[in-house]
């Protein structure tokens, strides 16, 4: 099993998915309640107005009813089960039938930035979570981008995911007719670690390849392509892929640019919900044929199919690994560098969250005065 890195942040949700009602989510094995507060006054730029995204432990205090099945009072959370009410530091400000509240009455509250049109939130010590430090993924809210996405749950260890994406020769097998050709797995890949910063860059480009129907449907795009795949793994959450792709002779400029190609940004979160499941959220954001309602919907399907593929071949990976015998050691080849490396950061991540955590203020058994 892969162990969860903390101190760290975690993708929980796209900023559309939380609003006014309680969203509940399990990240890390720890249950969270999402809401968001109720809007503020319209910004003097004239933007929508728009409340703050807030993250409690989902468990009440009292007899540990799910607050996410509970009800919101303006930017409160009222237990559904007995009434307790907390405002947005997770504190009890009432309790049924006494005036006064007990001292102890209140549940962990984390730390959420909203960026790039997804929800981050911070497992572990609060004192160490330093918005800073969370990678950026700018066209996912760029305007000048059109961008599709979703989220699937995948029942398997969330390292299997880091190094099914990590690995891209799978497309040609387990994606072919849809985004992977032959030449994916054919070509060699150059690898970069930078350990210290938790980065991990693995790219193959391909001069002479097959156009999938991924592009080709997209981009209208007939005969073989030039396709670059460059991944650039933030550990342990964020995972981007700038794809590049154009006829065969169209090669980049001298300085570099590419101007003739179309570009495809690949967009994951990889998040640990509990010790067998991860939530798996994708995004596809292209800089051409923005307004195209039929490209849109073409990527959407198409890559929402990988997508499921991969969730069933995890799926099934996971079950096959329960019933492995113990001593296995498994065989790994150069396609592997990048996912090695990762795992290498992955465990020195959670090693080092080990040391530092504090462990979050949890819920006490306080009799009523």
């Amino acid at each position: 099993m892969t162990a969860f890195a903390r101190n760290q942040w975690y993708v929980a949700a796209y900023g559309r998915e939380v609003g006014r009602e309680l969203l509940a989510r399990t990240i890390l094995n720890e249950p969270i309640a999402f809401y968001r507060t109720e809007p503020e006054s319209p910004g003097s730029d004239g933007s929508e107005p728009n409340g703050t995204v807030v993250a409690l432990a989902d468990r009440c205090v009292h007899r540990r009813y799910p607050l996410s099945a509970s009800r919101l009072d303006g930017d409160k959370v009222v237990c559904g089960y007995h009434g307790f009410t907390y405002d947005t530091t997770g504190t009890c400000v009432f309790v049924p039938g006494q005036k006064r509240v007990p001292r102890t009455a209140r549940v962990a509250s984390y730390p959420v930035v909203e960026q790039d049109s997804l929800v981050w939130v911070w497992i572990g010590d609060p004192a160490l979570a330093d918005p800073a430090a969370i990678p950026r993924a700018p066209w996912l809210a760029d305007p000048h981008w059109t961008t599709v996405g979703d989220m699937e749950r995948i029942d398997a260890d969330y390292g299997l995911l880091v190094d099914n994406l990590l690995d891209l020769s799978h497309e040609t097998y387990l994606h072919g007719g849809y985004i992977g050709t032959p030449e994916v797995a054919e070509t060699p890949i150059t690898t970069e670690v930078d350990e210290g910063a938790g980065i991990v860059r693995v790219s193959r480009h391909m001069d002479d390849a097959a156009c999938p129907p991924f592009y080709a449907r997209s981009t209208g795009i007939e005969g073989r392509i030039t396709r670059w795949q460059d991944i650039e793994y933030h550990a342990p959450c964020l995972y981007l892929l700038h794809s590049r792709i154009a006829p065969v002779g169209v090669l980049p400029e001298a300085d570099g640019s590419d101007p003739n190609a179309f570009h495809v940004e690949i967009t994951y979160a990889i998040t640990p919900s509990t010790d067998r499941q991860v939530y798996d959220f994708w995004a596809v954001s292209r800089d051409f044929a923005q307004d195209d309602e039929e490209v849109t919907t073409v990527l959407r399907d198409l890559n929402r199919t990988v997508v499921r593929q991969d969730v069933d071949a995890l799926n099934l990976l996971q079950k096959a690994l329960d019933t492995e015998r113990e001593g296995y050691q498994e065989l790994s080849i150069n396609i592997d560098t990048g996912g090695l490396a990762a795992r290498r950061i992955l465990a020195r991540l959670a090693a080092e969250g080990e040391q530092r955590t504090t462990p979050a203020p949890g819920p006490a058994a306080t009799a009523a005065p």
